[in-house]
């Protein structure tokens, strides 16, 4: 078979969670398979994270905007190496596509009622394009993957499709998260303290940022050595308004937001954490929850969504909309050195459940069906 698949944005040097599952399961795909042609189509970028081999062509195309890319361009040039299938591994795809249609269809949130305003411009011109597209080129798919047992659930209700349309494919996480020592060698670029808690955040409302931070200022107010927060990607004025806002200011100096974290620094961040929050309102899947388990740090999470699935029955778990039980959740974990010990012990065996190979296994056995 001749595969394309579209990762466009796996070359830019800010990856984000559906970047990482593409170019994750791309480089899987290559040790998995020799015999089949793959075409990888991406937009130029700085991180040429993926190198080709015999079988696998990386192809850039350049456009100036991402819908233009995907509705114009990508159609263009999947043409031009008569593929057999397209695989569109981020949500959306072109409307009109000349060859049978794989979609990875992470979540449907577009589809959802907001949690509350936005004020990424990025974000929700994100959110239109999902609205406007993602309903027309569901009928011209031959296949769509999603990545829980969750979601999937939420796709069929929402959508009505017909039920062996919709398939689940777990994503995986990075062989490179595991238990790290000398961790402070990379932390310190980050925090100066040894011990911290830490959340990985961003200015999307369902990262839960507001609560997490009315969190922590009750779990200062409970805890009798209560340790720093460290924050990442997140700006300063957004964190400001948002402490102003619940009249907590006076937590801002025990507050650390560095920006954006390279992937390759995370293990050393998950591994020299304390505790690593996690509790969303609303996820597809919850990769992070996986890396900080692999390192070896207690996760606390949500009760929501795909968390517990993924998490599995002895992850702690919080109401994420109660900032008061995620404070007593870390109070908990911080008072009870057995509880601590078990947590870290069940992450470590839970996250061996899922991996990139299991991943690429699954696609390339839909690709076969195909």
């Amino acid at each position: 078979m001749r595969i394309a698949i579209e990762a466009q944005r796996i070359f830019r040097t800010n990856k984000h969670g559906m970047d990482f599952v593409a170019l994750e399961s791309i480089r899987e795909l290559q040790k998995l398979d020799h015999e089949n042609e793959y075409y990888i189509f991406v937009s130029p970028g700085e991180d040429h994270c993926l190198e080709e081999t015999g079988n696998v062509h990386i192809i850039e195309v350049a456009c100036p905007t991402y819908p233009l890319w995907e509705q114009v361009a990508l159609p263009r040039a999947v043409a031009k190496v008569n593929a057999d299938l397209l695989h569109c591994t981020s949500n959306t795809a072109p409307i009109h596509c000349p060859i049978p249609l794989v979609l990875t269809l992470h979540d449907i949130i577009f589809l959802e009622p907001r949690q509350s305003g936005n004020k990424s411009l990025y974000q929700n011109i994100g959110w239109y394009y999902r609205r406007l597209v993602v309903p027309r080129i569901l009928p011209r798919c031959k296949k769509i993957i999603t990545v829980s047992h969750f979601e999937r659930a939420r796709i069929l209700e929402a959508l009505s499709l017909p039920e062996d349309l919709v398939t689940t494919v777990y994503n995986g996480f990075g062989q490179h998260f595991y238990p790290r020592e000398k961790t402070e060698q990379v932390t310190r670029k980050y925090i100066q303290d040894k011990n911290f808690l830490f959340f990985l955040g961003n200015t999307d409302p369902k990262k839960n940022v507001p609560r997490v931070l009315k969190a922590y200022e009750l779990y200062r107010q409970k805890s009798s050595s209560p340790l720093p927060l460290l924050i990442a990607d997140m700006k300063d004025e957004y964190l400001d308004a948002i402490m102003k806002e619940q009249a907590i200011e006076h937590i801002r100096p025990y507050v650390i937001n560095p920006g954006y974290i390279p992937n390759s620094d995370l293990p050393y961040l998950y591994s020299g954490a304390f505790i690593f929050l996690y509790p969303s309102l609303r996820e597809s899947f919850g990769i992070p929850l996986l890396e900080a388990m692999a390192c070896g740090t207690p996760v606390i999470t949500s009760n929501t969504s795909s968390m517990p699935e993924i998490g599995g029955d002895n992850v702690i778990q919080a109401d994420p909309f109660h900032a008061e039980d995620i404070a007593n959740k870390l109070i908990e974990l911080e008072n009870d050195p057995k509880l601590y010990k078990s947590q870290l012990e069940y992450g470590l065996q839970r996250c061996k459940l899922y991996s990139w190979k299991n991943t690429a296994e699954s696609l390339l056995s839909i690709y076969k069906t195909l």
